[in-house]
């Protein structure tokens, strides 16, 4: 019995959780947004998968309003830097990172597309996987203010944070215990962020 009671008093608490949860979800897509090192859909995902199980009211609420404003603000400040290295003669390692990160061929079919549908592009460019650089490289290359990307920008985010939830929500709802719904939104969103890279290495061996 004791063992188990310190068990039991060795689990956060729901308010604790959320206390360290909502800033590092914040973090860790601010984060994701400018450097490809964190895989923020699956963040979001798994933070949904939590938040369902909790008691406490407008936990969904809450991961929605971390994780989309987070998206928004590492969006732009790419951007913003992404701009800074295309006005300097020299350009600049982030201006290089987005350059790096956009090959060719899908730079190419941002620019069409942007060039054909304008803003609406920005939206789609976050909800298809490995889309969002390569729009706004060719953002970046039109010459777009800031303020037009960012007033694009917004319902892209707010379309990707929604989008990821709702994942994480379905892994929530199938188990019942957060840790399998968190394996399961991983999984699921490692798998759509890959389906795209997949098909073309496909289309390259069959051409």
């Amino acid at each position: 019995m004791i063992r188990l009671a310190a068990v039991v008093t060795a689990v956060p608490t729901e308010s604790t959780q959320q206390a360290i949860g909502y800033p590092s979800l914040f973090l860790l897509v601010l984060i994701g947004a400018l450097v490809p090192v964190v895989p923020t859909g699956a963040v979001v995902s798994s933070a949904a998968v939590v938040a369902f199980h909790q008691t406490t009211p407008f936990s969904l609420a809450l991961v929605f309003a971390a994780a989309s404003p987070a998206a928004f603000l590492g969006d732009v400040a790419l951007y913003w830097l992404g701009r800074r290295g295309m006005r300097s003669r020299n350009g600049s390692r982030w201006l290089a990172a987005i350059r790096a990160r956009a090959p060719e061929d899908r730079l190419a079919q941002a620019q069409e597309k942007l060039a054909e549908h304008n803003v609406a592009v920005l939206v789609l460019s976050r909800l298809v996987p490995a889309g969002r650089i390569p729009v706004m490289l060719a953002c970046l290359m039109a010459e777009w203010p800031l303020r037009r990307f960012a007033r694009g920008n917004l319902p892209a985010c707010l379309a990707w944070a929604a989008t990821y939830q709702v994942i994480g929500i379905l892994g929530g709802s199938l188990f019942p215990r957060p840790w399998e719904g968190v394996v399961a939104a991983v999984a699921l969103t490692v798998l759509v962020s890959a389906t795209p890279s997949v098909w073309r290495r496909v289309r390259r061996v069959g051409a």
